[in-house]
């Protein structure tokens, strides 16, 4: 008998990781935006592509926050520098403009060998945290020190570190607990599943904008007690996938609800250059928490930002940031010991962000550029907010909240009785079973609401505003001949 033939009889045959044997928490967490819907429509793209006849020629994926993906034009200044650094030779061309070639020397310099190809310290290169230090100091008037930065890649692994700092490594009800808001981004429900964690959700309020409740959040922590220690409150601002802007009251009483209720705030940020709508403006927790003074302004605060939205919308590149405000000493050497088990963010990643929070400025040869290019991803995206949002109102059996900020809408679907009873008896949820047919039908690809959370009883979908202007219409028409069909169906 040869080796390997005994080593199969010890182990009989089989695997060691198996369904049965896998992690439970990675078994049992799910993530919609890339859900089953999503897993269809590359199906169905593939068979697009192979000939396979469909009633429509794409398919038109409005289930992610992928901007570049979806047509955004990636900002000049920023791929400039990029090249630059990825390939020194070409600081001697003359087509790149002379503060994108100062930018790049001054980035090569920060790091070792001169390569952005080299590892960087675990926080991210210490120039990079100073330009997003001053960004934080200048945008909300208050100080910042660069030593509570951290770069990191994208905001959800940022996110998550400060996440496990507060997992309490108990389980049942001595297992840590987390405040959510319902409906929410599917990052904090999939990680708080990973790492055996106890999500407390906070409904917010669909009738009023899905604005954000202190009796609520009250009534949520009630619920939990006796199932976990509660730890910390998740706060998405502008929301995700609700669209709204939360206002600067509104955050004083979130903030006077933590303080009371011993809580770290989670402030997710990523959408604060995404606010549209008239009268609403962004305000930063930590600007908040500051100006309110004694003792609000002495609390622990993490808030995390993010390339891949905004204007530039560099996904691939995961860039972000975390600012730890106000945590004890101890905890800061804690949390650096445990980033630097990964090394180190994409340098790439880290040069992004430090052109989003230290742009060229004025006098600079692209400055007007950049101003230019970064206005009008804005503006356009401003309008086609207004337009989904009116369209979606004017639909029969429809309703959608003013898609204030970040990049989605999240309508109110009235689904027929008889149209609940058939998904009910494929054993699937009414949303699930219209975002499937929409996508059979049209080629339209969207997520349900039921993998964001919602009410009892209610049901919605989320839809990306990120397609160019044009083939927001397009999408928008066959959306309504769809959903029209589909209520004449289950009527």
């Amino acid at each position: 008998m040869s080796d390997s033939q005994s080593i199969d009889v010890v182990h009989g045959g089989t695997k060691v990781l198996t369904m049965e044997t896998l992690n439970p928490n990675v078994v049992k967490m799910e993530y919609a935006v890339l859900g089953p819907i999503y897993i269809r429509a590359l199906e169905l793209e593939k068979e697009l592509a192979e000939g396979t006849p469909k009633p429509f020629g794409a398919i038109l994926k409005g289930n992610i926050g992928d901007c570049h993906a979806t047509g955004q034009t990636p900002i000049t200044f920023v791929r400039q520098v990029i090249a630059l650094c990825t390939y020194p030779l070409l600081l001697e061309d003359p087509m790149f403009p002379e503060d994108a070639k100062q930018r790049a020397r001054g980035i090569l310099a920060a790091c070792s060998g001169h390569s952005v190809g080299s590892y960087s310290a675990s926080p991210g290169i210490a120039v990079f945290q100073k330009d997003v230090a001053a960004y934080i100091s200048q945008r909300d008037g208050q100080p910042c020190c660069s030593n509570n930065i951290f770069l990191c890649s994208g905001a959800t692994e940022g996110i998550r570190i400060v996440l496990k700092m507060l997992m309490t490594g108990k389980s049942g009800s001595e297992q840590a607990g987390i405040m959510i808001p319902v409906p929410q981004y599917p990052l904090y429900s999939a990680t708080l599943t990973e790492f055996n964690a106890c999500p407390i959700p906070y409904y917010l309020d669909e009738e009023n904008n899905w604005s954000l409740e202190v009796d609520e959040l009250s009534r949520a922590l009630t619920a939990a007690k006796g199932k976990c220690i509660p730890r910390a409150i998740c706060v998405i601002n502008p929301g995700n996938p609700t669209g709204q802007v939360l206002s600067k009251k509104n955050i004083e009483n979130i903030i006077r609800f933590a303080h009371k209720e011993g809580l770290v705030i989670l402030a997710d940020e990523v959408y604060q250059y995404n606010v549209y709508a008239k009268g609403s403006q962004f305000f930063s927790f930590k600007k908040v928490l500051m100006e309110m003074g004694s003792p609000y302004c002495s609390h622990e605060l993490a808030s995390f930002m993010s390339t891949s939205k905004g204007f530039m919308g560099e996904c691939g590149f995961r860039g972000g940031y975390c600012e730890m405000a106000n945590f004890q000493d101890d905890v800061q050497k804690c949390l650096l010991k445990s980033i630097s088990a990964r090394l180190c963010p994409p340098v790439l990643g880290q040069i992004v962000m430090s052109i989003l929070t230290n742009p060229p400025q004025e006098g600079d040869s692209s400055y007007a550029k950049f101003q230019d290019e970064k206005s009008n991803v804005l503006s356009v995206l401003a309008e086609k907010a207004r337009l989904i949002t009116d369209l979606f109102n004017s639909i029969e059996g429809i309703s959608c909240n003013e898609v204030q900020g970040a990049m989605y809408a999240f309508p109110r679907i009235y689904l027929p009785d008889k149209a609940i009873d058939a998904a009910r008896k494929l054993n699937q949820n009414p949303d699930f079973f219209y975002c499937s047919q929409l996508l059979e039908e049209t080629g339209i690809c969207t997520v349900p609401g039921s993998g964001f959370g919602q009410k009892e009883g209610t049901y919605h979908f989320r839809i990306t505003i990120l397609p160019p202007l044009e083939d927001i219409r397009r999408i928008l028409g066959l959306f309504k001949s769809f959903h029209l069909r589909f209520l004449d169906k289950y009527k």
